[in-house]
């Protein structure tokens, strides 16, 4: 179980996280929702280690991780909302990376990188730079790298952005079947039709603030013959209307 509890982070006067607290059962895909600038990828950095808290903790299966770091970070899998990174290495060195910064036997997980490679038809591309990549190629490299050493925890910030059909199908299909086996899967998206299908549970950020939090049956039960597009809308303060604001899932107003 992963745990934040009063988790706060500022930026001078600016709150981009205000006293978050919650729960992430194991077993569980749990979703992040909230325009640009809500808090998602504050969350999962500080999450991942990438921020540092200006307060509050955070526990992943009892560990604290202010104090245990390297511990919990073994037990983690991240996918960066932007997958522009180690550019200059080739796809193989940037998993060969990967493999000894988790200790890895490569042998031993030969067969599994080998699977990747074919699921996400990266394997005739392995010795071409990151830099000479598409988005979507970049992305494939990173979430191969990220689901290579199998941890049970993995946290995937907007991880269907710049994929092909197919490979966000595969990818989504992975993300079931790892929850399935007991394990966590956390994400954040802009793509509400996404949530709906896969998430457990979800949490839903508004300026750094949690307005919900709870499973999206639940949601949906409290607003019936509602989409969850407009009961997100709604809770955000925003919704489309004739003669109103309207405000799209990037955070822009259109009169």
């Amino acid at each position: 179980m992963i745990q934040f509890d009063k988790v706060t982070k500022k930026y001078g006067d600016k709150v981009a996280l205000d006293e978050l607290t919650l729960k992430i059962k194991s077993g569980a895909i749990f979703g992040f929702l909230g325009h640009n600038g809500a808090g998602k990828s504050t969350t999962l950095k500080s999450l991942v280690s990438i921020i540092e808290p200006t307060s509050g903790t955070i526990t992943v299966d009892g560990l604290d991780l202010a104090t245990q770091r390297h511990a919990v970070k073994e037990k983690i899998a991240y996918v960066p909302d932007i997958p522009d990174i180690f550019m200059q290495l080739t796809a193989n060195e940037y998993w060969s990376l990967i493999i000894a910064a988790y200790s890895l036997d490569a042998e031993a997980v030969a067969a599994r990188r080998q699977e990747l490679l074919d699921l996400f038809e990266m394997a005739a591309h392995q010795y071409e730079t990151l830099a000479s990549f598409s988005h979507g190629m970049r992305q494939k490299t990173i979430i191969i790298g990220a689901l290579l050493p199998d941890p049970d925890i993995w946290v995937l910030d907007e991880p269907l952005q710049g994929l092909d059909p197919q490979a966000a199908f595969d990818l989504k299909e992975m993300m079931k079947a790892h929850a399935a086996k007991g394990k966590t899967v956390i994400f954040s998206t802009h793509v509400l039709d996404t949530a709906q299908q896969l998430c457990d549970e979800l949490a839903i950020l508004k300026q750094g603030e949690m307005i919900y939090n709870g499973s999206v049956a639940d949601l949906l039960a409290a607003h019936p013959q509602e989409s969850l597009e407009t009961i997100y809308l709604q809770m955000v303060g925003r919704q489309s209307a004739e003669g109103h604001l309207v405000a799209d899932l990037n955070g822009e107003q259109h009169e």
